[in-house]
């Protein structure tokens, strides 16, 4: 299966859904990513001129997958970056219980004359959202407020 994400048009009026797929949680965590990324621009007209490491860590599986997401939104507002790719380690301590995330998102600026920009993502909602493993890896349901 591997890495994978598809938009869902027929579930949501007003918001973009969108379902994601990987073999292992990281890439899950990678396609999920990357959907957020095509949501707001083309990555093939974003150039690799900036990099951020991003560590978080949650008890919940659910969290640490919530809180990712709404980082990338979050950074792309804060510090006015649009992205081309990402790189996703996602490991659980079962000492600590705790879901760790180690991911690098790479991109640059926004430049509208440059980018093929989309749509603006304010936010990443709990409406349907969904993230389980199941018979041939991980799968995740999101909701994107635009």
């Amino acid at each position: 299966m591997g890495k994978a994400y598809r938009f869902l048009d027929e579930i949501v009026l007003g918001d973009l859904a969108f379902e994601a797929t990987g073999d292992s949680v990281s890439e899950l965590f990678e396609s999920a990513a990357l959907a957020v990324i095509e949501a707001m621009a083309d990555p093939l007209t974003v150039e690799t001129n900036w990099t951020k490491d991003c560590l978080l860590s949650e008890s919940e599986i659910e969290d640490l997958f919530f809180e990712w997401l709404n980082g990338i939104v979050f950074i792309k507002d804060a510090e006015g970056v649009i992205f081309h790719s990402v790189r996703a380690m996602v490991r659980h301590d079962s000492e600590n219980n705790l879901w760790h995330l180690d991911a690098t998102l790479t991109g640059d600026g926004v430049d509208a004359t440059r980018q093929d920009l989309r749509t603006d993502v304010k936010a990443v909602t709990k409406h349907l959202f969904e993230i389980r493993p199941d018979e041939s890896g991980w799968y995740a349901r999101i909701v994107l407020d635009v």
